[in-house]
């Protein structure tokens, strides 16, 4: 797994993935960017939730649940002295669908936070992290 990052201009730069995707990062004006895109430290937090989400869902389908929506509210705090890392990380799993089993539920977010997701396992150490979920029935 590679990536590039290309500068633009100001503050703003272009990430692209040995997948061949890109995404747009930029800063806050009152650090010199044009507040166009993402910032870093947003793209951590989203990747977080993109990847734990990824887990969740695989793992509910293969349970044979009526998933019908997935959220990941994920909140990070950050230190005040630089260089301002997460010192904690809360991630919220809202799974939305019929008849869901909470037991189902527990299990698959258990499972990547426990196990499969690779940017938690990452993050581990450096942050402190909780999570918890919540079942909407529609």
């Amino acid at each position: 797994m590679e990536a590039k990052v290309k500068y633009v201009d100001g503050l703003q730069f272009v990430g692209e993935a040995s997948s061949g995707h890109a995404i747009v990062m930029d800063g806050d004006t009152k650090f010199g960017g044009a507040n166009t895109a993402v910032r870093p430290t947003e793209l951590l937090l989203i990747g977080l939730g993109g990847c734990s989400g990824m887990d969740v869902i695989s793992i509910l389908k293969k349970k044979k649940q009526d998933v019908k929506g997935l959220e990941i509210n994920v909140k990070g705090q950050k230190a005040e002295s630089y260089p301002q890392k997460f010192t904690d990380i809360t991630i919220e799993f809202v799974v939305k669908g019929r008849n869901l089993s909470e037991e189902a539920v527990k299990r698959a977010v258990d499972l990547s936070m426990g196990k499969y997701c690779s940017v938690k396992a990452t993050l581990e150490g450096c942050a402190q992290i909780t999570f918890s979920y919540r079942i909407v029935e529609e």
